[in-house]
């Protein structure tokens, strides 16, 4: 079970274990804002509310930095599963500039691409195929991408998850 951690001003700061989130809570660094009332979490001394959503009482150092990380899942959602010289719908990614010819891993050389396109293009760059790119790739932003986790959001998160994307 995920839970949803907020700042002083509501809003979402990361997705963390149920765990993490009632370590933080008994450490009083924060509070229960939203629990899991069918679950609770049972204990030697006891059963504890699980929490659902908590808030931060004062900063606590969180994990990850504000990059969002590079992932083959995280490419194709970008790219919304759809070709970047096709616009078909796409399954694998490709590498604009080819690994083989010096290209690195990063948001701004990957995009969705399609099985057909992918094959066609090999190791070759766009301009030499004389293909264009439908849109210029770039590190994604945003609340559902920096916190991770909010791509599968649990139903109690909804409100929070509204007052971020409002803002």
């Amino acid at each position: 079970m995920r839970t949803l951690v907020l700042n002083a001003g509501y809003e979402p700061l990361a997705v963390v274990s149920f765990k993490r989130a009632l370590v933080l809570v008994m450490n009083r660094k924060a509070s229960i804002v939203e629990i899991d009332a069918g679950h609770p979490v049972w204990g030697s001394s006891g059963a504890y509310e699980r929490p659902s959503v908590i808030i931060l009482t004062r900063y606590v150092r969180l994990p990850h930095g504000r990059n969002v990380p590079i992932s083959r899942r995280g490419v194709l959602r970008r790219d919304d599963h759809r070709c970047g010289y096709c616009g078909k719908a796409a399954s694998t990614i490709d590498h604009i500039q080819p690994r083989s010819r010096g290209g690195k891993d990063t948001w701004e050389n990957l995009v969705a691409c399609c099985l057909r396109c992918n094959n066609i293009k090999s190791d070759h760059t766009p301009a030499e195929m004389g293909w264009s790119l439908r849109f210029e790739p770039r590190m994604p932003h945003g609340t559902n991408w920096v916190v991770r986790g909010v791509e599968r959001p649990l139903p109690q998160w909804s409100e929070y998850l509204a007052t971020a994307v409002a803002a």
